[in-house]
């Protein structure tokens, strides 16, 4: 007979791996966008709507399903979650027009919601101090990302772009079948205590902290599925690279953020998800303070001559930023999902799936916008300013909740020792 210890691993690897191949799916207009954008001759703020199809569904449906998931079987709802996604994966083949494609990729971006189940069903393995790492482990199923990257345009140039969607149906079937047989169901002793009223389910969600959560979540995951999705074409358009060279440099930045992500929930239960989510934040306010700069030239009037002076990030330190970027949201990713559970451990279904919903919200808008603020501007940078300022406000909430917590401790102690008692 197995033991808990050897279930929860089994649990871990196997809703690992089912989260993968659900966020492979999610993320399929990454490359299938790309060609959309020639065939259809979508100019960016379209291309961002057609990106933002599939993950505004996974994004609103993570708050709903995180309220079912204190009520029912985690295993059972990913399987349901799962077989939902199968039917528009088979009829993408029939897609002709843009508004075929955007209705299919709202209806497959029920894969999206993954997350929100996954993480519910491994907390339920794991003590407190190992929440964080198994959380983290879980997370690096983010890297299904690069499954899609590499798979994707294989297919379309070799099979045509009509069938990728009934291949991966055909791939979904066989992690449901995986699922369904290998993955132990939830400990009885947790299954035992499903209890709440929905009324007393809702309650955290007035809480404003959630929500302070979630727009940290905003960027460290809205942001990393946002360029997911955009750098691609931005590879392509800003530097004229080809679209295997710029699969193969976003490939590299989605892999190093999923895979570092086991490494930031370890480094949250070692050294605190605070101090590790505050430093996240500082290195990529460094980094995209240089990415949002544009391609500058100058002309300074000299003593005999005029002297050009041009200012340009190229593609190689451009990637080197953006990879540093990437490490340290997996990191954040981690951590912050580390500080939810510090706060409402027996809420994660709930919290955790405002917390994601609000984040993939990000992978949803922050697409539209990219491609409004360069129809706007006119530079190709401008979706890093818009990211810089996300990131601005993210630093001053957690800097004020910070010190506000400090001082409400301190009032706490004085009132407790009696340090405002007057004689």
């Amino acid at each position: 007979m197995q033991t808990h210890r050897s279930k929860a691993q089994i649990a871990l690897t196997v809703a690992t791996l089912t989260f993968a191949a659900n966020f492979s799916i999610w993320v399929l207009y990454a490359v299938v966008g790309i060609q959309l954008k020639d065939d259809l001759a979508l100019n960016a703020t379209q291309f961002g709507l057609l990106l933002a199809a599939p993950m505004f569904t996974g994004a609103i449906f993570r708050l709903p399903v995180g309220l079912i998931l204190e009520k029912y079987s985690p295993k059972r709802v990913f399987l349901i979650q799962m077989a939902c996604t199968l039917p528009p994966l088979v009829l993408l083949k029939t897609a002709t027009t843009y508004s075929d494609y955007l209705i299919f990729g709202a209806m497959i971006g029920i894969s999206g919601v993954s997350f929100t189940i996954g993480i519910r069903y491994v907390v339920d393995w794991f003590e407190s101090k190992y929440q964080g790492t198994a959380m983290g482990i879980f997370g690096a199923g983010n890297a299904g990302a690069a499954i899609t990257l590499i798979i994707a345009p294989l297919i379309i140039d070799h099979i045509g772009l009509s069938m990728i969607g009934p291949l991966y149906a055909g791939g979904l079937l066989f992690v449901i079948l995986l699922f369904a047989f290998i993955a132990p169901d939830t400990p009885e002793y947790i299954a035992s205590t499903t209890e709440k009223s929905w009324q007393s389910l809702l309650l955290p969600l007035s809480e404003l902290k959630v929500w302070r959560f979630g727009l940290y979540y905003f960027f460290v995951f809205g942001s990393f599925l946002a360029l997911t999705l955009w750098l691609p074409q931005y590879y392509v358009a800003a530097f004229g690279l080809s679209l295997s060279q710029a699969m193969a440099l976003t490939l590299l930045f989605v892999a190093s953020s999923s895979l570092v992500r086991a490494a930031g929930g370890w480094f949250a239960d070692k050294y605190g998800a605070s101090k590790v989510s505050w430093s996240v934040f500082w290195v990529c306010l460094v980094c995209l303070f240089f990415l949002s700069y544009p391609p500058t030239t100058m002309v300074i009037q000299g003593v005999s001559k005029e002297v050009n002076l041009n200012i340009e990030i190229n593609v190689w330190l451009f990637t080197l930023l953006i990879l540093i970027i990437g490490i340290a949201q997996g990191f954040g990713r981690a951590s912050i999902y580390k500080i939810i559970y510090q706060h409402y451990p027996k809420q994660m279904g709930t919290v955790g799936g405002a917390v994601s919903m609000v984040g993939a919200l990000g992978g949803c808008t922050l697409p539209i916008l990219f491609g409004l603020a360069v129809d706007f501007i006119g530079v190709y940078t401008a979706c890093f300013m818009l990211l810089y300022g996300v990131l601005a406000v993210c630093m001053f909430l957690m800097y004020y909740a910070h010190k506000q917590e400090q001082y409400q401790k301190r009032l706490s102690h004085a009132i407790k020792m009696n340090f405002l008692e007057r004689e």
